[in-house]
C-alpha cells in the first residue's frame, strides 16, 4: 500500500512531529517569518518551508508576503477537525480513569485494613 499522502487531509499533515511542532511554535507566538521558524525550532533552513508548505496546503497555515519576508500564520479553525474527532473518545478515557480510580482507592483501603508487619532486623527481636 502506498504512503498516505501528507496534504490530503490534517490528520495526514499533523502525523508528522515537526510539523506538530510548528503549529505550537505559532499558536504559542502568533505569525513568524520563516527565519524566525527555523531559529526557533533549531530545524534545517530548507525543512521548514517544506513542512509549511504542506500545512499551507491543508489550510493550518496561511502566508501573507511583508517585502521579501514570508510571514506565516496558524488558521487553528482548521484544527476543529482534530478536536472533534478526539473529543468523541473523551468519554472512554473518562471511563478508563474512573476504573484506575476505583481500583487505586480499593487497594489502598485493603492497605489499611491489613497492614503488612514489619520485619525484625537481624539482632532485633
Amino acid at each position: 500500500m502506498p504512503p498516505a499522502r501528507t496534504t490530503v487531509d490534517v490528520f495526514n499533515a499533523i502525523a508528522e512531529p515537526r510539523r506538530r511542532q510548528i503549529i505550537e511554535v505559532l499558536a504559542r507566538r502568533g505569525a513568524l517569518a520563516v527565519g524566525t521558524l527555523v531559529v526557533a525550532l533549531g530545524l534545517p533552513q530548507p525543512a521548514v518551508p517544506k513542512h509549511l508548505g504542506v500545512l499551507r496546503k491543508v489550510g493550518l497555515v496561511a502566508v501573507i508576503k511583508q517585502g521579501k519576508k514570508r510571514v506565516y500564520n496558524l488558521n487553528a479553525e482548521t484544527l476543529k477537525t482534530v478536536h472533534d474527532w478526539v473529543k468523541a473518545f473523551e468519554e472512554l478515557w473518562g471511563h478508563q480513569l474512573d476504573r484506575i480510580k476505583e481500583r487505586a482507592e480499593r487497594r489502598a483501603g485493603e492497605q489499611t485494613e491489613s497492614p503488612t508487619p514489619l520485619k525484625p532486623r537481624k539482632g532485633q527481636s
